[in-house]
């Protein structure tokens, strides 16, 4: 009983936490994905909304179509060879967190073809919350700057300085609950550890977001992101 009141609420209130106002002002409605990578799932925003609304982030991806984000465990995530090692004492010890970003050049549905994955289609207030969430997840100094970790080994990716501690309890996959409840989905960060969980909740989702792509002529139904 007392294992599962821990588990409950490291999920629901652990650092970055959900927000439920933002700062940011997005004037459109527009796409997010949700793409699975193995154990790991993560956001895919449309670099151009990010160059307008986190210029700091942008900065390196001028010929990407869109950024993914990431949260995770800083010495795993930033590791040329991620070690079994590594992965135990992410999962067993609360360890400092890093965001990462990731440039890539086309749409997650051509780029990410052979993977799970979910859109939406956010308004503008939704997206204005999942913005705010984002960049609430990342350390800043003391002039307000996000803080660089390192450079990707990969020469496309970027680390920078995370809030909150990665544990069993405040994996990536709660990371990417918590920012979809903070754009609207309904949607309990609790129990969300897994990628597998993340994308069996999205697939069977109640609308309270729009599933498939804001452009309703080239809007992609349910079966095409299976």
């Amino acid at each position: 009983m007392l294992l599962m009141s821990v588990f409950f609420f490291s999920g629901c209130s652990t650092n970055p936490p959900v927000v439920e106002k933002s700062d940011f002002s997005v004037p459109d409605s527009g796409n997010v994905y949700i793409v699975r990578q193995g154990l790991h799932t993560g956001f895919f925003i449309p670099a151009s909304i990010i160059q307008s609304h986190l210029p700091q982030v942008y900065d390196g991806f001028e010929n990407s179509a869109f950024i993914e984000f990431g949260w995770g465990d800083k010495d795993y995530y930033q590791a040329e060879e991620a070690t079994l090692g590594l992965a135990v004492k992410a999962m067993i010890l609360p360890t400092r967190s890093v965001i990462r970003t990731v440039g890539i050049p086309e749409r997650p549905e051509i780029h990410f073809a052979d993977n799970e994955r979910e859109v939406f289609c956010l308004d503008s207030q939704q997206y204005s919350l999942l913005l705010n969430f984002i960049e609430n997840s990342f350390s800043k100094d003391s002039n307000g700057l996000i803080i660089s970790s390192k450079d990707g080994a990969d020469g496309n990716s970027q680390f920078y300085e995370a809030r909150g501690t990665y544990s069993l309890f405040n994996t990536c996959n709660n990371w990417i609950a918590k920012g979809l409840k903070s754009a609207g989905l309904n949607i309990s960060p609790a129990f969300k550890i897994t990628a597998g969980s993340i994308m069996n909740n999205l697939s069977k989702h109640d609308k309270t977001l729009v599933r498939g792509l804001c452009n309703g002529r080239n809007r992609l139904q349910v079966s095409d992101l299976q």
